[in-house]
């Protein structure tokens, strides 16, 4: 039972902070991998452009994914991902994939 001001006391909050972690952790990785084969595959200047990207790409989605971690940690409910902000960690979390695929060639 939850009141309206208050928190809803399970585990939802605890499970959509972790997810959030995760993804993170995720797009980190891909960051770095991309990082990595671009150093592998030499510093061509397409591989140089891709790996800024990445890293901007990166550093958005962190932005985002930071607010809603710290939004979790209220003791009030945070408010709606607004579109604004779905839209940026979706295309951060696509921009990252496709400047890792980018740095293979």
């Amino acid at each position: 039972m939850t009141t309206a001001a208050g928190r809803d006391p399970g585990l939802q909050p605890e499970r959509t902070r972790l997810a959030w972690r995760r993804t993170t952790l995720s797009c980190t990785v891909v960051a770095l991998l991309a990082f990595r084969q671009a150093l592998h595959a030499g510093a061509t200047a397409a591989g140089v452009v891709a790996v800024a990207l990445s890293l901007l790409a990166w550093l958005g989605f962190l932005r985002v994914a930071h607010r809603r971690v710290t939004g979790m940690g209220s003791a009030r409910p945070p408010a709606a991902l607004s579109p604004r902000h779905a839209l940026t960690a979706v295309a951060c979390t696509v921009a990252l994939a496709v400047f890792a695929v980018a740095t293979l060639f």
